[in-house]
């Protein structure tokens, strides 16, 4: 078993990957936590599992916290005795980066891309719902060719809530129909389906940029929920980036 371990603003998932595929996964949230107290963590969901830390061959962690990895990293270490895998640290991804600072591109949208590509080719965009809501495009020849990073869905229910005097903090939920009868149901239709309108806006203009043919794939925590109503999305994985990073696990070691 390979641990994988996606470390994003909000939430971090650990995952257990035999032969690229997700035995066991897990979602916790982001936080500070101690060497001992993720380690702990560990152990005990190894134990869960009734897996013994032996079963544990190695380790990859793509983080976007970074305050978080020096513990994330040392937990690994100490408790099940693996040096880790890090994104970003010279790891080969076998994909060219075609931004003007490909140091600028957060290591969860490498991973992404990675695993896209794996599984559709070129050309290809990613739409990964979390904190922020990112559009990863991939050209024909795999190239990661640029993207595009909107505020999640969950940032802009909590605008809504904490900038204006009387509006509630409303559950993510689709409505049955566009127009609201309550004030609740307004602020529903227009989160949900304004957010759909978003997505499939921006990923036909990307689908246009990189040519006929372009793939559409939707993952990350919303995913499932949204892209029933897409008219763009084409397929949802939701262990995407869990996927990616066994394949970096995979490209990296003997």
């Amino acid at each position: 078993m390979i641990l994988v371990v996606d470390v994003g603003n909000t939430n971090t998932v650990l995952g257990l990957m035999d032969g690229g595929e997700v035995h066991r996964h897990w979602r916790i949230t982001t936080r500070p936590r101690t060497t001992d107290e993720l380690g702990l963590l560990l152990l005990q969901l190894l134990e869960l599992q009734n897996m013994a830390r032996a079963n544990v061959k190695g380790a990859v962690i793509s983080c976007v916290v970074p305050s978080t990895l020096y513990a994330i990293e040392k937990s690994i270490r100490r408790y099940l005795n693996k040096k880790a895998l890090v994104v970003g640290r010279k790891l080969r991804t076998g994909m060219r980066v075609r931004m003007d600072n490909p140091r600028e591109v957060g290591s969860d949208r490498i991973v992404n891309a990675v695993a896209a590509v794996e599984r559709y080719g070129g050309p290809v965009i990613v739409v990964d719902f979390g904190t922020a809501t990112t559009f990863d495009c991939i050209d024909r020849a795999c190239d990661y060719v640029g993207g595009v990073i909107a505020p999640g869905f969950q940032i802009s229910a909590e605008a809504l809530f904490t900038r204006t005097s009387k509006l509630p903090r409303v559950e993510v939920e689709r409505p049955q129909q566009v127009i609201g009868t309550n004030t609740v149901r307004c602020m529903q239709s227009g989160l949900y389906w304004g957010y759909v309108g978003l997505v499939d806006e921006i990923a036909t203009r990307c689908k246009s940029e990189l040519g006929p043919g372009t793939h559409c794939v939707a993952t990350g925590g919303l995913s499932n929920l949204l892209a029933k109503d897409s008219r763009v999305i084409d397929d949802v994985d939701a262990f995407l980036t869990l996927r990616g990073l066994w394949l970096l696990w995979d490209l990296n070691t003997p």
